[in-house]
């Protein structure tokens, strides 16, 4: 097979195409869902972590870098901040000194509660352009091709 025909049977692959439109898809999804989120004052990552300590109560510090995908090194940086903020606190664990919690304070509470409503709402109309069964056959196929590439990982 020489080069020409090796090059078209790439080009009939849909697999860059899809790698490409997945890719501005996340971009325009996200960027649209960070202006929302700094709307309301906080970066994705505050919101992140704000968000998983309101929904799933008090964490490990350790832990809150792999729930939300963040480096170790930068939950410090942001739970510094958003202590600072009064919207988490740090807490001892009682049984193991290595270990620090954050949790969230009633004023992080209080801002959740009054901005997560409409954060969804805004999320539900940047998705607005699929229907709820394209929506669903959407996370079915990420999840199946996110459960792939992570396998390719181990």
């Amino acid at each position: 097979m020489d080069e020409q025909e090796r090059y078209r049977e790439k080009k009939q692959d849909p697999s860059l195409k899809l790698f490409v439109v997945l890719s501005k898809a996340e971009r325009a999804v996200a960027d649209l869902v960070k202006d929302d989120i700094r709307h309301h004052g906080l970066n994705p990552t505050e919101f992140g972590v704000l968000e998983l300590l309101y929904h799933n109560g008090e964490q490990p510090l350790q832990k809150i870098g792999e729930k939300i995908l963040l480096a170790s090194g930068s939950i410090t940086y942001v739970v510094d901040k958003l202590e600072k903020k009064g919207l988490l606190e740090r807490k001892a664990c009682p049984e193991d000194r290595r270990i620090t919690y954050a949790a969230i304070t009633e004023a992080g509470e209080q801002l959740l509660k009054r901005i997560f409503p409409d954060h969804w709402k805004q999320i539900e109309a940047i998705t607005d352009g699929l229907s709820t069964e394209e929506k669903e056959q959407a996370i079915a196929l990420l999840k199946k091709l996110g459960k792939y590439a992570d396998q390719q990982n181990n």
